[in-house]
């Protein structure tokens, strides 16, 4: 099955929702950085809330970046996305290997610890849009909620999950974000805080094969839902060696002359898929002469 975002409005426009199945893009992610499960629980949450995320903005240039900074052994988390529900992301520590909980899950909040979750939009205005709220749980659904409910002052219901097999492959991924809208009738709350304590799991509804359909299906169907977009999603990174280079630049004159000198081979790796860039140092001496 192809990943994909849905977007659907309940309720005679009173709600929003989106849902959306990721197997294969975290999976593919797991794959660039190596990581352990537990990282990838956490990278895998964050790239599923990037992508439905992402479909909220309109404008085809429209960039997302979600930062999730901890005091916790992974360190932190780092996804971007565009309009297009395409994803890219990494975690400052794949590596990481920390018991699991009591009941046998994924401890994710322990992983990421207490710090700041940062939400920054960049629609093409003179100054992005940047929101931050302090995590509540490092779980990152429930900050999430709570960044829409405190910064953008949505009432949101957020539920994000990764299923990691015996051999640390991704067995499921996904996640629904539903949102009240201004004006929303009592009727319309009642019958969401009704439907979503029947919500066991979102890995539990994608491991018994639901779709994103059906699992909006399920929670508003009382609410009279509508699909009105499907888009599929990816893990897309759209790094090349002239952006590395920018990297490259920016330690400075003064540092890329030493590289310069050294007369060595100069190896960039992206941090979002692992993609190597080596520069000669004729390439470096080239950077110092054209004065970038």
């Amino acid at each position: 099955m192809k990943d994909y975002v849905i977007r659907a409005v309940a309720a005679g426009g009173e709600v929003r929702a989106f849902a959306c199945t990721t197997r294969n893009l975290v999976e593919e992610a797991r794959l660039h950085h190596d990581s352990l499960p537990v990282a990838t629980a956490a990278l895998g949450r964050l790239l599923s809330a990037g992508s439905m995320m992402g479909i909220m903005m309109k404008g085809e240039e429209d960039k997302l970046t979600l930062q999730i900074k901890g005091d916790g052994p992974i360190g932190g988390v780092v996804v971007t996305a565009d309009s297009k529900a395409r994803v890219k992301g990494y975690v400052l520590n794949p590596e990481v290997d920390i018991p699991l909980k009591a009941e046998g899950k994924l401890d994710v909040g322990k992983a990421i610890g207490n710090g700041e979750l940062t939400i920054i939009r960049d629609l093409g205005l003179k100054e992005p849009y940047v929101g931050r709220t302090s995590l509540i749980t490092g779980e990152i659904a429930e900050d999430l909620t709570y960044y829409f409910a405190s910064s953008e002052q949505v009432p949101s219901v957020v539920a994000l999950g990764v299923l990691v097999d015996r051999d640390y492959s991704v067995r499921r991924a996904g996640g629904f974000i539903i949102q009240l809208m201004p004006g929303a009738g009592d009727e319309t709350i009642d019958a969401i805080e009704k439907k979503i304590p029947m919500v066991t799991s979102v890995t539990q509804m994608l491991d018994e094969d639901m779709t994103p359909e059906e699992i909006l299906t399920f929670i508003l169907e009382d609410l009279g839902i509508e699909i009105t977009d499907k888009v599929e999603t990816s893990f897309l990174c759209d790094c090349n060696k002239e952006r590395v280079e920018q990297v490259l630049l920016s330690i400075g004159e003064k540092e890329l002359r030493g590289l310069y000198e050294e007369a060595k081979p100069v190896e960039l790796c992206c941090q979002f898929c692992g993609k190597k860039y080596e520069f000669m140092p004729e390439e470096i001496g080239e950077l110092l002469k054209s004065g970038k």
